[in-house]
């Protein structure tokens, strides 16, 4: 095996690590002293659409890493089925242009990865990367072994700690609907789970569709005709957009919650999905990632020009920023899953006072609306 020694192994090339990536190249005196270690997709194509706030919009921009097609979210519409109660969110409440976009998985890889490929940054292929902590952080690859005095996870391993699981699945499709509203989102809960519409950065009168219920109804969803699961759908959501119709293949993918240390050994640290992994609802499993890796980034720079130092303070101090922004966002997109597919009639009446109070003032509008928009700012 060959053996290569590193300021800074990145262990995942997906959005989070290689954002991380061209991050710590700009502080790099040696941009060739990072590795960023992942491979592909097997079949090259992911077929999920993200929610990026605005905040993270902002940073991938300041990356060039922006992708070509994104479709703005100007209006956020949340609303409970069968029930009464509703809240806009709107970006003007914020004085923004908009609250987030939505954006094509495959697209914002292929944008982040043409980005590493001129950032100078070392780019290592590999299906297996095994990080061991001690003097340096070994690295064991498919045909060598890294030495690096910094290992970051940013994999989709999942972290080991808290876990919970949501008895949901999401059913993930293309739908064009018959009545688009540009710039609105939706969120409706239903009693088994979140309804998310999203525009879709093609446009045209297409959604994202993200479909949380039951894993035995997930799969009846995924086998129904085209017209029959466009029926159920709307049944589900309401007549807002009016009629549906099923573009392309649907997905189904099992829902829960993992949440583990930032800092799983003194010099190996966990960002993105390596850390954390949400439940989809709100979109917020990247954007945590993205703030993640900027505060690493930002963390590590003094340290990148004196990499002979050890980076354990640094690190430790790291992690104990990131706790309170973690723990919160990780609390709602918890809370909120659960406590509206409560079956109890009380509940239900109680969310929707809280989403009719929600939408009456702004003074409590405002803070969540913020802090989904750009994270936990300490």
């Amino acid at each position: 095996m060959k053996s290569d020694d590193y300021d800074i192994a990145i262990r995942g090339a997906g959005p989070t690590g290689t954002a991380l990536a061209l991050l710590l190249a700009r502080y790099a005196p040696d941009p060739a002293r990072i590795a960023l270690i992942g491979r592909p997709p097997a079949d090259g194509v992911d077929p999920r659409s993200l929610a990026l706030n605005q905040g993270s919009r902002m940073l991938l921009e300041q990356l060039e890493a922006w992708p070509t097609r994104a479709a703005d979210v100007r209006t956020v519409h949340v609303s409970q089925r069968h029930y009464f109660g509703r809240t806009l969110i709107r970006c003007e409440d914020l004085g923004v242009p908009r609250l987030g976009c939505v954006v094509a998985y495959a697209a914002l890889l292929d944008a982040l990865r043409r980005a590493a490929a001129h950032s100078g940054v070392t780019l290592i292929e590999s299906s297996r990367a095994t990080a061991t902590s001690g003097r340096n952080v070994q690295i064991a690859l498919d045909e060598q072994v890294l030495s690096s005095r910094v290992a970051v996870l940013s994999d989709g391993a999942r972290p080991r700690g808290l876990h919970r699981e949501y008895g949901q699945h999401a059913v993930v499709a293309t739908v064009e609907v018959g009545q688009p509203r540009p710039g609105w989102a939706f969120e409706r809960f239903t009693d088994e789970g979140p309804l998310a519409m999203l525009p879709h950065p093609d446009e045209g009168g297409l959604y994202s569709m993200v479909w949380c219920c039951a894993p035995d109804h997930a799969r009846e969803l995924a086998n129904l005709s085209s017209t029959a699961f466009a029926t159920a759908l709307r049944a589900a959501f309401g007549d807002r957009l009016g009629q549906f119709g099923l573009k392309g293949e649907r997905h189904i993918f099992p829902l829960s919650l993992h949440a583990g240390p930032s800092l799983p050994d003194p010099d190996i640290v966990a960002i993105g999905n390596a850390a954390q992994t949400l439940h989809p609802v709100a979109g917020q499993g990247l954007n945590l990632g993205l703030r993640d890796a900027a505060q690493l980034a930002q963390a590590l720079s003094p340290w990148l020009a004196h990499p002979s130092t050890t980076p354990t303070q640094i690190l430790a101090a790291f992690a104990r920023r990131r706790r309170a922004d973690r723990y919160l966002t990780a609390g709602i997109t918890d809370f909120l899953p659960r406590v509206f597919a409560t079956h109890n009639p009380l509940p239900r009446h109680t969310r929707g006072l809280c989403l009719l109070a929600l939408d009456l003032s702004r003074t409590l509008r405002a803070p969540l609306a913020r802090h989904l928009m750009q994270g936990l700012r300490i």
